[in-house]
This record gives structure tokens, C-alpha cells and sequence, in this order.
């Protein structure tokens, strides 16, 4: 256990690094200049241009300011934003619970309403539930977020009156973009709880569960469900990451001051070091994420635990 958390630790920093490369990359090649965007174009100079250039490093080779920025990552700086002046690092933290908190309870409701509408589609396949598990299945992988969301702030929000549409303030504010980010989380764990239950219902174990007598609800809820969310455990952990992505569109459309919110607002002032430390700390979070998944097999899974020991 101790080499593959070694093993999954070494192969995680790898990845960081990678995307903390990849990251600074796309950043510098894209086209425009950050300087311009800074100044008044009417009144500002070429001198003025390169002076500003020259203070924020921007006149210096690829190499160079990536070790910058590299050195100051490895300080817990992320850069200061270019508007304002404000270390990029404090305001994602300050603005970071608000999507957390946010990622949590649609990941909840992703689990909740996926596990249990694919347990139930498998264990009564073609009947009624089964038709409504593949419908909420369908709607959650085929509606965008931004659309979906505006569809319950349409129903709950202005017809019905139910919730606010906006603001990040309270649980009755939270209810709306956790349900809109749920809903698709729900479509992909429905159908994979789904096909791994039917799956694992035709192994030979469970035929020789039954036939030793076993309850049908022991042999359902206590071997083949546990089988069955191995494969969906990878998909939580995916859909956690996919989620982190999901809350620019989300926290957008509902007002919420996330770090979605942020670097939204970042990309159109092209604030360049808030874009980067946003992206970049979320790659950690997604890295850190999938980990957890990853060593999480080895408790679920006995076969995992015998292949890590052997």
C-alpha cells in the first residue's frame, strides 16, 4: 500500500508539473497583448508600452518568465492580478468555498439520484423506472448547463417563485446551480450504474450467492452493488474534476462569486495571471481528486489490495 501511494504521489506531481507547463504555455502564445489592455489606447505611448512591458517582465524570454513564475508557485505565489494589483493566490481562496461548497452538493445529487436510478434501472430493466432512469440519463448528458439553467431559473425562479435566481448567499441560492450541475452528473452515473449492475448480475458469484440461499436484497445491495460501483467510482471521481470546469458556465449564469465567476471575468479583461493561477490550482484540485479515487480502489476492491501487495 505504502509503494503505490509512493507510486501515485510521484505520478501526480508529474502531472502538475505538466499542466503548470501547459498552462504557462497557451498563456504566452496567445495572440494580443495584456500591456494594451492596461493602458488607455488614446493617450498611452510607445515608451509608456514598454516601460509597462519592462515592470511586468513581459519583455523577457519564454524561459525566463516561466521560471519566474515557476519560483514563485513553489512560494505559494501565484502572480498579482494585472487590474488591480491583488495576489492572485488569496482572491482564489477567498472565492474558493463558494465553488467548493457548490461542487459538493451537485456531487451529491449527482450520486444520489445516479446511483439510485441505475440500481433500480438494472434490477427492473424494461419497465417504467427503467424508462425514466434512461430518460434522466439522457437529458442530464444531452443538455448544456448554461441552457438547463436557465430553463429552472425560467421555472423555480420566475414562474414559481420558489428560489432566487441569483447570489451566493444562503442554501436557498445554492439549490438551483447544484440542481443544474447535478442533473449532468446524474446522466453519466445513471447509465454507467446502470451497465455495470446488469453486468455484474450475470457473473457466476451471484448465481452461487442465490443458490446458497441468500436474500435477493443481500445478494442486490451488498455484492452486486458493491461490484457494480467500482467502475462508477472513476466516473464520480471524473465528473468532480468535470464539475470544478462546469462552474465558470454555472456560476456565471446564477451571479456566483466562484472562482468560475472569476476567471470568467478574468478572460474578458484579459487578466493573464488570474486565468493562469485559476486554471492551475484547479489542476491541483483535479489531480488531488482523482488520487483519492485512485487509492480509494484499494479499499473497495479486494483484488486491488492482493495485486498492490503482490
Amino acid at each position: 500500500m505504502v509503494k503505490t501511494l509512493i507510486e501515485r504521489l510521484l505520478s501526480s506531481v508529474l502531472v502538475i508539473l505538466g499542466s503548470l507547463v501547459l498552462v504557462f504555455t497557451i498563456i504566452y502564445v496567445l495572440p494580443g497583448d495584456p500591456v494594451l489592455s492596461m493602458l488607455d489606447p488614446s493617450s498611452a505611448t510607445p515608451e509608456m508600452i514598454a516601460n509597462l512591458r519592462h515592470q511586468l517582465g513581459l519583455d523577457q524570454p519564454f524561459y525566463v518568465q516561466f521560471g519566474r513564475y515557476f519560483a514563485g508557485i513553489l512560494q505559494g505565489d501565484f502572480g498579482k492580478s494585472m487590474i488591480n494589483s491583488e495576489p492572485v493566490l488569496p482572491k482564489i481562496m477567498n472565492h474558493f468555498p463558494a465553488t467548493l461548497t457548490l461542487t459538493l452538493a451537485s456531487t451529491l445529487l449527482s450520486v444520489v439520484i445516479g446511483v439510485l436510478l441505475g440500481v433500480l434501472s438494472a434490477v427492473h430493466r424494461n419497465r417504467w423506472i427503467d424508462v425514466i432512469a434512461r430518460l434522466v440519463g439522457l437529458f442530464g448528458i444531452s443538455m448544456p448547463t448554461f441552457w438547463s439553467g436557465i430553463l429552472f431559473i425560467l421555472l423555480f425562479s420566475v414562474h414559481l417563485g420558489w428560489f432566487p435566481a441569483m447570489g451566493s448567499d444562503g442554501i436557498e441560492t445554492l439549490i438551483l446551480p447544484a440542481l443544474t450541475l447535478g442533473i449532468v452528473g446524474a446522466g453519466f452515473i445513471v447509465r454507467m450504474v446502470r451497465n455495470s449492475m446488469v453486468e455484474v448480475l450475470n457473473e457466476p458469484f451471484i448465481i452461487t450467492l442465490r443458490s446458497k440461499g441468500l436474500s435477493e436484497k443481500k445478494v442486490m445491495y451488498l455484492h452486486a452493488l458493491r461490484n457494480a460501483l467500482i467502475p462508477a467510482i472513476t466516473v464520480i471521481g471524473i465528473h468532480i474534476g468535470d464539475l470544478m470546469a462546469g462552474t465558470v458556465v454555472v456560476e456565471t449564469v446564477f451571479s456566483r462569486q466562484g472562482i468560475g465567476r472569476i476567471i470568467a471575468d478574468a478572460i474578458m479583461a484579459r487578466d493573464l495571471p488570474v486565468v493562469q493561477g485559476v486554471v492551475f490550482f484547479s489542476a491541483i484540485v483535479y489531480v488531488g481528486v482523482n488520487l483519492l479515487v485512485d487509492l480509494s480502489y484499494s479499499y473497495i476492491d479486494p483484488r486491488v489490495r492482493r495485486s498492490n501487495a503482490s
